[in-house]
């Protein structure tokens, strides 16, 4: 099987996988199940194209390791998040402002086209596995990016839920922990986790072009889905952000700065 006709299939299971998931949205009346499926789907796209590829070159089982390590624990943080919990505000006001077509709507805007958005980013996870080469210093050091990236991911995802958790901290910004050198150390693991898969598939050769995996993900967890919509959507919700906003980093970790108390009125929140 060549590279178009794998990269076909991951498609056209994906969208089918993405079609089944909108049915039960439908019935659910839920469109943010699809976020606990986001890991998963790249689980699957990277199990697919080990199992249908001839190619033995260790690089298979780390690409396919790394990226089920990945998955899978977001979806179970993400599973247990969504647990009990009513639709995400995001999709509630889509589902106002598109009105009652929202339910046919959604399967193009949400489910098929994050579908899409998963086979261009799975890139990497999918070429890096056509090529029997040896493993070598590109491997380590994309192994090393991706842990890094990926104990960022977890460690902030989990003081997070630790803080949220405690009622006294309620209306309080969570400037602890990692969050205290970067007010989305998750969103930055993300990125780096991505970065990190990259290099480990440019080590197979002819990959380099791959790169519009990486860049894409940046590109929305720093200006659509991530940090940009996330600050916005919470503005003036937490009166001491301002605060938080000007003494720490927003994506890059970096020691916080010494600053001056602001006025509340100008904050956004995290």
């Amino acid at each position: 099987m060549n590279l178009l006709e794998l990269l076909a299939l991951n498609l056209l299971v994906t969208l089918v996988f993405m079609t089944a998931l909108w049915s039960v949205s439908v019935i659910l009346r839920d469109v943010s199940i699809v976020d606990v499926f986001w890991g998963p789907g790249f689980v699957v796209i990277s199990a697919l194209t080990f199992f249908l590829t001839t190619y033995e070159s260790p690089r298979k089982y780390l690409l396919l390791g790394l990226t089920a390590v990945w998955g899978l624990r977001l979806a179970v943080h993400l599973g247990v998040r969504k647990f009990g919990s009513p639709e995400d505000y995001r999709y509630q006001a889509m589902r106002a402002a598109i009105g009652p077509r929202f339910w046919i709507v959604s399967l193009g805007i949400v489910f098929l086209l994050q579908g899409l958005i998963m086979n261009i980013i799975a890139l990497p996870i999918v070429v890096g596995q056509l090529d029997d080469a040896p493993l070598g210093w590109l491997d380590a050091i994309g192994t090393m990016i991706w842990s890094g990236g990926f104990l960022f991911e977890a460690v902030g995802d989990w003081q997070l839920a630790n803080f949220k958790a405690d009622p006294r901290n309620a209306g309080k910004v969570m400037d602890r922990g990692l969050w205290r050198y970067t007010r989305h150390p998750n969103y930055f693991g993300d990125f780096a986790v991505w970065w990190g898969l990259y290099f480990v598939a440019l080590g197979a050769g002819g990959t380099w072009w791959t790169m519009l995996s990486p860049l894409l993900m940046s590109f929305l967890l720093l200006r659509v889905s991530g940090v940009t919509l996330l600050e916005h959507s919470l503005r003036e919700s937490k009166p001491d952000y301002a605060d938080y906003v000007a003494r720490t980093s927003a994506f890059f970790p970096w020691p916080a700065r010494k600053v001056k108390s602001l006025d509340r009125s100008q904050g956004d929140c995290q």
